[in-house]
């Protein structure tokens, strides 16, 4: 396999560019091309998988899912440990992957790195503690059980934005319940996805356990409809837009497969009078403009109490002009790198031309950056309406437009106006209010005085048409079970 280009004569052993089937690395004849959205240079070019290749990937999953679901639960435990271990000790390299193929700073590629394999160390203990019950029977000649057990072949479907992280939470659950799975990864970052199927290979995870199905745009809609139609998948889980999910949903229901959906958000940033500034200005920082603001629980509103609505303005614009640098993501400074592709950065530009059309002002940014085509300019606006196009729909870009508001009632009222609920974050220093408007946010993750809050120990997932289930978590290997009663009688 050819190597990522980024620094010359430098070896990259983690890089493949076939599909991995059944535990080979399956070349086809058409080939695609990973870009670096930096520069727009050819990263190199990986096989592009169609109908024929998700087919055979279903059927290996489902013929090694026996053997895998039957084996001890310390041993699969042990295996996904190792394999934990293994992407630690080519953090690295894993990370400059990232870095080439989705341009995030290599800083926080190296934090999606570790984020990704701690869901492999979560899951390797959750394997352990996957409990049935014993429940007292009606009869006294009868005992009643209660099993849990893998639901089988799971499609996993995962977006651009974290290559890693994305596959790992998804995939480090299925594995620990004793299910085999078939990766979908984004055309966009396919090598993330093909770098931990090497390692996984190298951990000693069974043929057919873990498989990768890299496929172009051109042949996503054929890929994604065996996943969701071939009736050797028990369960579909899939990270990307509303629109997508609802698509999915649609061919799942033909055999009624099991789902989770992790899809879009539009997550409100409230700040009330009696927080503390200063520290509401940091968390924004980091909660809008991580990943140059391409996240799904990125704060797309922010929402302003009227009193601190200025002084918070301010401090966020000096906040953005001295702390945030955009650059190439392998620049040592760089905390901004470039937008995905193109057709993300004319999102981001139509929602600022939309917003000042209607009369919003642009306190910084507010243009492409001279870096290159894919770099935007960390962008602040004030004097904002809800009738906006960037407070109606998610722009997963740099953008933060600040809405200014009287009330506590009319903030929850704004931030419940959307048809999807993923996060939402607020910072208030009254304890009454924190509860009340922590209950009352339609969300399924609330941030309380912080702008971070993923972590493996807690459910991820959202409300309304932001998706179905949880991930991470002693809940996300439920997604991943059957419940079986068991009924032994005449005792």
């Amino acid at each position: 396999p050819g190597p990522v280009r980024r620094q010359p004569g430098a070896v990259r052993p983690l890089v493949r560019r076939g599909g991995l089937v059944g535990g080979r690395w399956v070349e086809t004849a058409a080939a695609f091309p990973v870009q670096d959205p930096a520069s727009g240079e050819e990263l190199g070019r990986v096989s592009d998988c169609g109908a024929a290749e998700a087919r055979a990937a279903v059927r290996a999953a489902h013929e090694a899912g026996a053997a895998w679901g039957r084996l001890p639960a310390k041993e699969r435990s042990a295996r996904l440990r190792r394999w934990y271990e293994l992407m630690m000790e080519n953090k690295e390299e894993l990370a400059r992957i990232i870095t080439a193929e989705n341009g995030k700073p290599l800083r926080e590629a190296q934090g999606e790195i570790t984020y990704s394999a701690s869901f492999l160390e979560w899951f390797a203990e959750e394997a352990r503690r996957i409990y049935g019950d014993v429940i007292p029977a009606s009869a006294k000649d009868r005992r009643v059980l209660v099993l849990k057990q893998p639901v089988g072949v799971a499609a996993i479907i995962t977006p651009w934005n974290f290559p890693s992280a994305m596959i790992t939470r998804k995939v480090g659950a299925a594995l620990a319940a004793g299910c085999t799975v078939v990766v979908k990864p984004a055309e966009d970052t396919p090598l993330s996805a093909l770098a931990l199927g090497e390692l996984a290979n190298q951990a000693g995870i069974p043929a057919g356990v873990y498989n990768v199905v890299p496929c172009s745009r051109q042949q996503t809609a054929a890929v994604g409809e065996v996943l969701c139609t071939d009736p050797l998948v028990s369960k579909i889980s899939f990270t990307g837009s509303t629109a997508t999910g609802k698509i999915l949903l649609k061919h799942a229901a033909g055999t009624v497969k099991r789902v989770s959906m992790e899809l879009g958000g539009h997550a409100p940033f409230i700040v009330f009078d009696s927080a503390n500034v200063d520290r509401a200005v940091a968390g924004a920082l980091a909660s809008k403009y991580r990943n140059s603001g391409q996240t799904c629980v990125c704060t797309n509103r922010f929402l302003v109490q009227k009193r601190i609505h200025d002084e918070f303005v301010e401090k966020f614009a000096k906040a953005i002009d001295k702390e945030l640098h955009v650059g190439n993501g392998f620049d040592a400074k760089t905390t901004q790198g470039p937008l995905i592709n193109e057709k993300a950065v004319e999102k981001v530009e139509k929602h600022i031309k939309d917003a000042v059309s209607q009369g919003a002002s642009v306190v910084t940014g507010g243009k492409r950056h001279s870096l290159g085509k894919n770099f935007f300019e960390p962008t602040l606006l004030t004097n904002v309406t809800t009738k906006m196009l960037c407070t109606q729909e998610e722009t997963f870009g740099p953008l933060a437009p600040v809405i200014k508001f009287d009330t506590e009632a009319e903030a929850v009222a704004i931030a419940n106006a959307a048809n999807v609920g993923l996060a939402g974050y607020f910072y208030s220093q009254d304890p009454a209010q924190i509860w009340r408007v922590a209950e009352q946010l339609e969300v399924g993750m609330v941030g309380v005085n912080e702008g971070i809050i993923s972590s493996p120990e807690c459910p991820f997932g959202g409300v309304k048409e932001s998706g179905l289930g949880r991930e991470g978590s002693k809940y996300g290997i439920d997604e991943y079970l059957e419940i079986k009663y068991v009924c032994f009688g005449g005792l």
